[in-house]
């Protein structure tokens, strides 16, 4: 006990900073996913003293949490394809203990400008299609979305293990544009499949080390505590709200990686 309270007045100062943005990033979660985009870089700039691969796995815990409160606050009022979803986080399960197991073996560099273009075309399609997401198209095939589930799975569970922020994001992307859902419904399940991939990332990084659990347990709380309060407000408000949060988080993302593509190298 008198160690907990020794390390909580050294570090409260850091605490603070880490459990704010961890609410922040439960927040934005709840609502259109990427909440890495938030929790990851601040945690690697409060915690410059410990390796990107902890800080990497550290972050995973508050995301597993607050993403599982999430999905438990939709699983009430949101009607789930659990084939679709069945093929789509056990796909994203596995690839993303393989993209954590890859975090040293390959270069954020090759990956990050694929990714921003990529963003800015989803940003102009979504922006201009007013209809896009608003409405769930029921006339695709089951084998279809199957076969589109467990490829989409296999790409984004990699890129969560390796790099993480703005999963969420894409998820919601997947199931609005590839498998017909409308904001609501992709939201809901984007959260059961990326409580998949945080879990496999995480216990590949707390297998080899890299949790520091006196950051994690706290900054869950609050991500926790952020996610309850994006969850109710998505629920309340409804595909429209959630598509105007969706193009707000994109557009953060899209300049999150343009500086890291020209700025950073």
């Amino acid at each position: 006990m008198q160690e907990l309270l020794a390390f909580l007045s050294l570090h409260v100062n850091e605490l603070t900073l880490l459990c704010l943005a961890a609410f922040g990033a439960g927040f934005i979660d709840a609502i259109v996913g990427g909440g890495g985009l938030l929790q990851t870089p601040a945690t690697l700039l409060i915690l410059p003293q410990y390796p990107v691969a902890s800080i990497f796995g550290t972050v995973k815990i508050p995301s597993l949490l607050g993403t599982s409160v999430a999905a438990y606050k939709y699983a009430k009022q949101v009607k789930f394809n659990f084939k679709v979803l069945a093929v789509c986080v056990v796909a994203a399960f596995l690839s993303s203990l393989l993209g954590a197991y890859s975090v040293s073996l390959i270069k954020n560099e090759v990956i990050k400008p694929v990714i921003l273009v990529v963003l800015i075309m989803v940003a102009v399609y979504t922006y201009f299609n007013k209809q896009f997401g608003i409405h769930q198209n029921k006339e695709m095939r089951l084998k279809k979305q199957l076969m589109l589930a467990g490829t989409f799975g296999l790409i984004i569970g990699f890129y969560d293990g390796l790099i993480g922020p703005g999963t969420g994001s894409f998820l919601i992307l997947v199931f609005i544009g590839a498998l017909g859902f409308d904001f609501v419904g992709a939201s809901a399940h984007a959260k059961i499949v990326n409580i998949a991939t945080n879990l496999a990332a995480l216990l590949y990084f707390s297998s080899t080390g890299h949790v520091l659990f006196q950051y994690a347990i706290p900054m869950a709380i609050f991500n926790v505590l952020g996610s309850l309060l994006g969850a109710k407000l998505a629920l309340l408000k409804g595909n429209k709200f959630i598509r105007v949060f969706f193009l707000i988080v994109v557009f953060g993302t899209i300049l999150r990686f343009a500086y890291d593509v020209f700025f950073r190298g």
